[in-house]
């Protein structure tokens, strides 16, 4: 079984002022220091348990792929170590390690070669790593002439077509047809059920909520926050609009769920309730019923556009529907401070069984990172059960109607 402990682990890269900075302090090797070092990830510390999925965000720079780099020995930390155990498959770059002028074949052997394996058991596996690539006659001709998906397509064949204890993934996945990322994925969660411990870095929020037990948010180069992948995608999200000199806060409710709030204040909910047909505040609903969601928003100061916005997310976190009311053509304008505004969305709850939410947002535009007023997150939690229809499978409720003609 693979496990991942990082302890106190951090990369830093020595910056001089001059060229010939670097060289007299090369040729005086006592004398003082003539550089200055530069973190690019500093203190961070996390295990990652045997069959345990834990997933990598972060903005762009934030350091994740040195994080994989460090973790797989491509590169060496400054400070602090990492301890792995069990056999472990990276896919950290497009094809890293395969050579242009060979053909895919010729590279799967070699990359076979560099996971442990023997030439006898990679000819053995071959029919099986050409199958789910599925590049077919390119098999045999150099890989230069391949395209970015193609390459990942065969990087990814040749690195799982062994079960491994650890799997790491960096964005690799996100280059490519969704035909075979799905595929991808499919193999993924199978080696989850068999006791593949894997860490993934993306920026697909699906990805990460879907897949993953746990994620973490490295920002600046230090581990930001970790937790459950909902509350931590929840708080990823504030960040983006972090220009904005917002408040982020995190509370945790009494059901346990995490709920990020973050905004800068200018407008912010009072209320919000979920009604059924006869005015009711309800917690449960029945598949395909009636609700309207009254949402009453405070005005805190004189705001030239004011736009609502909402979506439904099933119990991963993934969004189901969601709208706003500049997509609507219905936005505020010049609202004055002192304005009570309600809001009532009214439609059927035609969703699957299962435990569902609703965030909200009030914004400026159809994007909270221009003007983010408020995000809020598990605004409404709610329960949807099968009172009264035929079972079912799946989060929407689509019902056909079925035609049988027989000769």
């Amino acid at each position: 079984m693979g496990t991942i402990n990082v302890q106190n682990l951090g990369k830093a890269y020595k910056q001089y002022p001059t060229r010939w900075s670097r060289l007299r302090e090369w040729l005086t090797p006592g004398s003082r220091k003539r550089h200055e070092l530069k973190w690019v990830l500093q203190d961070i510390n996390f295990t990652v348990q045997p069959g345990q999925a834990v997933g990598i965000i972060g903005i762009n720079g934030a350091g994740k792929s040195t994080l994989l780099k460090l973790i797989t020995g491509t590169t060496q930390p400054t400070t602090g170590s990492v301890k792995m155990t069990g056999r472990v498959a990276a896919m950290l770059e497009l094809g890293m390690g395969f050579h242009p002028d060979f053909t895919g074949r010729q590279n799967v052997l070699m990359a076979g070669q560099l996971l442990g394996l023997s030439s006898n058991e990679i000819l053995d596996l071959m029919p099986e790593i050409e199958a789910f690539a599925e590049i077919g006659e390119y098999i045999d001709m150099p890989v230069r002439v391949y395209s970015s998906g193609m390459q990942m397509r065969l990087a990814f064949s040749v690195a799982t077509a062994v079960r491994p204890d650890i799997l790491i993934v960096d964005e690799a996945l996100s280059v490519g047809d969704a035909y075979f990322q799905h595929k991808s994925f499919d193999r993924i969660r199978e080696f989850r059920k068999q006791g593949t411990t894997l860490l993934i870095v993306s920026h697909d929020k699906q990805s990460i909520q879907s897949v993953c037990d746990r994620a973490i948010l490295l920002s600046d180069g230090k581990l930001a926050i970790e937790g459950e992948p909902e509350a931590v995608m929840d708080y990823y999200n504030a960040m983006l609009a972090d220009h904005q000199n917002q408040e982020v806060k995190q509370i945790r409710r009494d059901d346990g769920k995490v709920q990020t709030v973050s905004g800068t204040g200018e407008a912010t909910i009072q209320e919000i309730l979920l009604l059924n047909e006869k005015g009711q505040s309800i917690e449960v609903v029945g598949v395909g019923e009636p609700v309207t969601i009254m949402v009453e928003v405070k005005v805190n100061s004189d705001i030239d556009r004011l736009v609502f916005g909402y979506g439904i997310k099933d119990r991963l976190g993934q969004v189901v529907y969601g709208t706003n009311t500049d997509l609507t053509k219905q936005p505020l304008e010049a609202v004055k401070s002192g304005a009570l505004v309600r809001y009532q969305l009214k439609f059927p709850v035609n969703l699957g069984p299962g435990s569902y939410s609703i965030q909200t947002a009030l914004t400026s535009s159809d994007t909270h990172l221009v003007n983010n007023y408020e995000w809020r997150d598990l605004a409404i939690v709610f329960n949807v059960v099968n009172i009264n229809k035929p079972t079912f499978v799946g989060i929407a409720w689509i019902p056909p109607e079925i035609e049988i003609f027989k000769s």
